[in-house]
């Protein structure tokens, strides 16, 4: 085998090598995007989970209000 051929298969196999990485990296890059996505989704449900547990804890104090005024 000559000496250009030799460095053709190099330059082959560095092409190959070139596009798996170019793969791999993409699909680091969408792995990452969703899981940015998964947690702003996340975030938006805790904020909507805190706004309903401070609805909940309004109606308990007028509940109790309501209580505590026929009790009285």
């Amino acid at each position: 085998m000559s000496a250009l051929q030799r460095l053709q298969e190099k330059i082959t196999q560095l092409k190959v090598d070139f596009e798996n990485v170019k793969r791999e990296n993409e699909q680091l890059r969408n792995e990452l995007l969703n899981a940015t996505g998964s947690q702003s989704e996340k975030e938006q449900q805790i904020e909507a989970l805190r706004r309903e547990l401070d609805e909940k804890d309004a109606e308990i104090e007028k509940i109790i209000a309501q209580v505590e005024s026929l009790l009285s």
